[in-house]
C-alpha cells in the first residue's frame, strides 16, 4: 500500500461555487454540473483514475469495458455526497431519509460506561453521521480522530454556510499530546472515530489482507482498543438511491481481543461494505501498491 501523503481533494473555490448553485438553482442542478467535473477528473487527475480503475479491475474483477465505467461513476458518487453534506447541513435535511441498522449496538456500547471505539474508513458519507447522533443519541459525545483535518480555509467556509459541527476534532500530533485527549474522552464515556483504512508516512503498521492483496493498516487504533479492551464497533454510513442513507453499526467479535483479530474482523466488515458500495470506496491513490 502506497503511504498516503495527508492531503484531501477539494479548493476552495469549488466548494464555493458548488453552494451558491445549491443556493440559487437548486441540488438537482449542483448534481448536473457535476456530470462535467466528473468527467474533468477522468482525464486530468491520471493518478486517481489509474487507482480506481485498477480497484474495479483487479481487485473486484470487472471486465475491462465496465472497470471504465466505474471509474467515472465513482467520481460523480464522490462529488454527489460532497454535494449531500452541504445541502444537509444547510437546511435541506428534510429532503433525505436516514436508515439506522445496529442502533442497539451503540446502546449496549454506551451502556458500559468504558467509552467507545468507532471504526469506519474512507467509503460512503460519515461526515454526516453527527446527525444519527443527534436525532438517536443526543447524549452521546463522538470525537473524531484525524491526520488530515479539512484544508482550514475549506473547514472555515463550510462552517460559514452550515454551522459548527457538534463532532470535536482530536488532531493527531507528533508530540502525542493526542493520547492524553483520547484517555480523557474514553473516561468520560465518549466515542473514539478512526478512518483507520489509512496510515501515514513513519507510522507503525500492521500488514493483513484486503481483497485478496496485503495491505498496510495503522497500528493505533488497533492497539488503543486491545491493550485497553474498549468495546470497538465498526460503523458506516452509506449513499442508497433516492435520497436515502443507511448507517451500519456492527460489533466486534473477535476470537482474542487483540490489535491483530480486531484488525481481522474490521477488514472483514469493511470488504463486505466495498462489494456492496463499490462506488463509494474513496481512497484516490495506489492502494495496494499497483502501480509497482
Amino acid at each position: 500500500m502506497a503511504t498516503w501523503k495527508g492531503k484531501s481533494r477539494g479548493t476552495l473555490l469549488g466548494f464555493k461555487i458548488y453552494v451558491q448553485i445549491i443556493k440559487i438553482f437548486g441540488l438537482y442542478a449542483a448534481y448536473f454540473v457535476l456530470l462535467f467535473v466528473a468527467l474533468y477528473f477522468i482525464f486530468f487527475s491520471f493518478t486517481s483514475t489509474k487507482s480506481t480503475y485498477f480497484l474495479f479491475r483487479k481487485r473486484l474483477g470487472y471486465s475491462p469495458i465496465r472497470a471504465a465505467l466505474n471509474v467515472y461513476r465513482s467520481y460523480f458518487t464522490f462529488g454527489r455526497i460532497q454535494l449531500d453534506r452541504v445541502a444537509i447541513t444547510s437546511g435541506l435535511k428534510h429532503k433525505f431519509s436516514f436508515e439506522f441498522d445496529g442502533v442497539e449496538h451503540i446502546e449496549a456500547l454506551l451502556a458500559q460506561k468504558k467509552g467507545g471505539i468507532l471504526l469506519t474508513a474512507h467509503i460512503g458519507n460519515f461526515n454526516l453521521a453527527k446527525h444519527f447522533f443527534e436525532e438517536k443519541h443526543s447524549e452521546a459525545v463522538v470525537n473524531l480522530v484525524v491526520t488530515d483535518f479539512e484544508h482550514q480555509q475549506i473547514k472555515n467556509y463550510l462552517e460559514s454556510v452550515t454551522g459548527t459541527s457538534e463532532v470535536k476534532i482530536i488532531v493527531l500530533q507528533e508530540d502525542l499530546s493526542h493520547i492524553f485527549h483520547m484517555k480523557e474522552a474514553l473516561a468520560n464515556n465518549e466515542l473514539l472515530v478512526f478512518a483507520a483504512d489509512r496510515y501515514l508516512e513513519h507510522s507503525k503498521t500492521y500488514e493483513a489482507e484486503f481483497l485478496g492483496e496485503k495491505v498496510k493498516f495503522p497500528q493505533g487504533p488497533f492497539k488503543l482498543a486491545g491493550r485497553n479492551k474498549i468495546p470497538v464497533l465498526f460503523v458506516h454510513l452509506m449513499r442508497e438511491s433516492n435520497f436515502h442513507y443507511h448507517f451500519y453499526a456492527r460489533p466486534n467479535k473477535p476470537e482474542k481481543c487483540t490489535a491483530q483479530e480486531i484488525l481481522k474482523s474490521y477488514l472483514e466488515d469493511l470488504e463486505k461494505m466495498v462489494r456492496k458500495y463499490p462506488h463509494q470506496w474513496y481512497n484516490y491513490y495506489d492502494y495496494w501498491n499497483d502501480f509497482s
